[in-house]
């Protein structure tokens, strides 16, 4: 089969983060069309597989499988390259946005368009909570576990009660959920060896582990690092997921405004390429040091490295793992947690934030049924929104 080098891969992926609008499902698309159908870099079930694994692991998912191609290339050169074409499109975007609204008077933030962009927040969580639902929570059991998970995150505010709602998921599922049945597995290789593999595994624990007791010591670039990492860290589903994770660590102790999160948040659902970049709006816009570009780079970097050492580490072992029946059922019951977190995000701090009034209700609604019923792309929406917003 074909090898890019490490160059093409950057061009490649660049191509792709210019264009690949419509969430991490749509990215998925375009990279089996570029790989698997046009370059034949691999085989359909090696793609499979690939996807496969992004989907057990935190962080986000269709970034992990830009890296783990890369990977699979040009090792760990081709991993960076990878993400750096796809991912810095969207993050130079949203940190150019970021020192837009920064420069405008912060009153219009609670008004005109940039409202409209909070009320497409609601249309576009509302559709992400609807199709997960549909795939991670099928059947009774699992709806429950959603339900008490959006409950208990609402109950035990913070990083502690989505925490705590992740790891009941996990126990619920272990020992009361059916496991998932998977497909026969085809060949998957990585460009590192287990060696190597062991000490990806090995940097991602001990910075899990050990930043947090330097962050406390009054360090506010590794405080800033921390808050990031952590959320890339434990965030299991990827996408919208990362919401409530990041409202817990920034918007909570104050670091930004609940207004300005939510109208960054809207603009991330007209850009390319991956929602993650949200942390480089976050990092740009924060009230604390460092922020600006600094603190965007910061936050986004922070946010993707733990993608980075999870892939190197757990591709090279990933056959072998996901034979493993225990690892399958907890996974069934942390997946339909994470269903729960987002129905809690989606109250607070979307639909509180959003709907603020009768109009912001119609207006929320006319986008869901645009994304739903008539299958509109969520850039468009957005722009929509955000005109709407200004009408209003």
């Amino acid at each position: 089969m074909e090898q890019l080098s490490t160059r093409q891969l950057f061009f490649t992926f660049l191509k792709l983060g210019l264009t690949s609008f419509g969430g991490p499902v749509a990215h998925l698309g375009y990279f089996r069309d570029e790989f698997v159908t046009r370059r034949k870099l691999m085989t359909d079930d090696a793609y499979a597989d690939l996807v496969a694994l992004c989907q057990f692991l935190p962080g986000p998912a269709s970034s992990q499988v830009g890296i783990g191609i890369g990977l699979s290339q040009r090792g760990l050169r081709g991993g960076l390259a990878a993400w750096c074409g796809f991912t810095l499109p969207s993050a130079l975007l949203l940190i150019l946005f970021a020192y837009g609204v920064m420069a405008l008077d912060q009153s219009i933030v609670r008004t005109g368009w940039l409202h409209g962009l909070k009320v497409a927040a609601v249309a576009v969580v509302a559709q992400a909570i609807i199709g997960m639902a549909k795939t991670l929570c099928p059947d009774s059991p699992r709806r429950l576990v959603a339900v008490g998970a959006a409950v208990l995150s609402l109950i035990i505010s913070g990083v502690g009660g989505q925490m705590t709602a992740i790891l009941a998921g996990a126990l619920i599922g272990l020992f009361f959920l059916p496991v998932v049945q998977t497909d026969e597995l085809s060949e998957q290789h990585s460009g590192s060896g287990k060696k190597g593999a062991l000490v990806s595994l090995l940097i991602f624990f001990l910075l899990l582990l050990t930043v947090p007791f330097f962050a406390a010591a009054q360090l506010p670039a590794l405080a800033v690092f921390d808050s990031f990492y952590r959320t890339g860290a434990l965030v299991f589903g990827g996408g919208h997921v990362v919401l409530p994770l990041l409202q817990a660590e920034l918007v909570d102790p104050g670091w930004v405004s609940k207004d300005l999160f939510m109208a960054g948040y809207g603009a991330a659902q007209a850009v390319p390429g991956p929602l993650f970049t949200f942390s480089a709006y976050l990092g740009t816009v924060m009230k604390n040091t460092p922020n600006g570009w600094f603190g965007g780079l910061l936050g986004l970097g922070a946010i993707f490295l733990p993608s980075f050492l999870l892939m190197s580490g757990i591709l090279p072992f990933w056959e072998n793992l996901r034979r493993n029946r225990k690892l399958r059922k907890g996974l069934v019951g942390v997946n339909a947690a994470v269903v729960g977190l987002l129905i809690a995000a989606f109250y607070d701090p979307v639909w509180k934030s959003g709907i603020l009034s009768i109009g912001d209700f119609i207006m929320a609604a006319i986008a869901l049924g645009l994304l739903l019923k008539w299958k509109m792309p969520g850039w468009l929406v957005v722009v929509i929104c955000g005109i709407g917003g200004a009408i209003l």
